[in-house]
């Protein structure tokens, strides 16, 4: 997950909470009755515990080529039309690495789209480690990565057991979280964060490529999760955040999407929104306690699975299951 940038105080929109109740198995959408698949929290689980079992996906090793050679087989086997866009990217210090962006699309037919989001590297270096000895080592990143694309392959296997009528594109991004540590001396640019997305963005471009929407997915794992509405979300795509909030809200998940003004993060939809101009909002894991703080364990060595609640992996998948559907 990408750096910090800003901390907006909140403007409090709401102060409700309520308890997390299970989701309904059907949605009412004027037309009648849409029944909505149920998303397993626990096939998200086992997806991320999966992609741990590779160690951490820290882009120039075996792990990333392992790990990406896993996501396209579970895409496929899926039923998606899988693409994979190599490249090599420079980082924040000179240093180039390979890149791999993988896509897998639903009813490429389709002119009404949903754009899906995860990064699943990990970061190579635990910088915000609590012991100064361990942070040259990298992340596992559990939940900095892993969670979201074990959402998203919950959605792909729901995906190929009944195909939704828009148009999905599950991008599973690279090199996301490269970016320059708090102890460089150099300068810190935002733009050495999210370089895979940067990279496809200006492929989109290029082809044409457009969706309705689009959602990241950053750290939606942690069973003390809290997503307020980020600041560059709530700037771009009001309305998204507004769309997603409002089911989050119906489905009795206040406590968990929370709606309230959060903080502004450099993340992969921040070059999605300008590159691109796909109106994209960011779900993450942010607190407000005024100090623009993250999930505890992020980039440490301790984002690991233990950290990983099935019962937010599920909350979060059931609101895109009723979006999508």
């Amino acid at each position: 997950m990408s750096h910090y940038l800003l901390l907006i105080i909140a403007a409090i929109l709401l102060s409700g909470c309520t308890k997390g109740k299970p989701a309904p198995t059907a949605n009412n959408a004027g037309n009648g009755t849409v029944q909505v698949p149920a998303f397993s929290g626990d096939s998200a689980f086992a997806a991320v515990a999966r992609q741990l079992e590779f160690g951490p996906r820290v882009p120039g090793t075996q792990a990333q080529e392992d790990c990406a050679r896993w996501l396209q087989q579970e895409l496929t086997r899926y039923g998606a039309v899988v693409t994979e866009q190599r490249s090599t990217v420079t980082a924040y210090d000179g240093r180039t690495y390979p890149c791999i962006n993988i896509m897998g699309s639903y009813n490429p037919e389709a002119s009404h789209r949903i754009l899906l989001m995860a990064h699943w590297d990990s970061r190579p270096m635990a910088d915000e480690d609590p012991d100064p000895a361990r942070r040259n080592e990298p992340v596992m990143a559990a939940n900095d990565g892993a969670s979201g694309v074990g959402v998203l392959l919950e959605i792909a296997r729901q995906a190929s057991l009944r195909k939704p009528r828009a148009g999905i594109d599950i991008f599973f991004t690279d090199v996301e979280d490269n970016g320059a540590p708090s102890s460089w001396t150099g300068p810190h640019n935002e733009e050495a964060w999210g370089l895979g997305t940067q990279q496809w963005c200006r492929e989109a471009r290029r082809k044409g490529y457009k969706a309705t929407y689009g959602i990241l997915l950053d750290m939606v794992g942690s069973g003390d999760a809290t997503f307020y509405r980020e600041y560059y979300s709530d700037y771009y795509a009001s309305d998204v955040v507004n769309h997603v909030w409002k089911t989050a809200a119906r489905l009795g998940y206040r406590n968990l999407f929370i709606d309230r003004k959060g903080g502004g993060i450099t993340d992969d939809h921040v070059f999605v929104n300008r590159m691109t101009d796909i109106p994209t909002i960011d779900i993450i894991d942010t607190g407000m306690d005024g100090e623009g703080t993250f999930y505890p364990y992020w980039h440490t060595t301790d984002d690991t699975l233990d950290k990983i609640s099935t019962e937010t992996l599920r909350k979060v998948g059931d609101v895109l299951m009723h979006l999508i559907y």
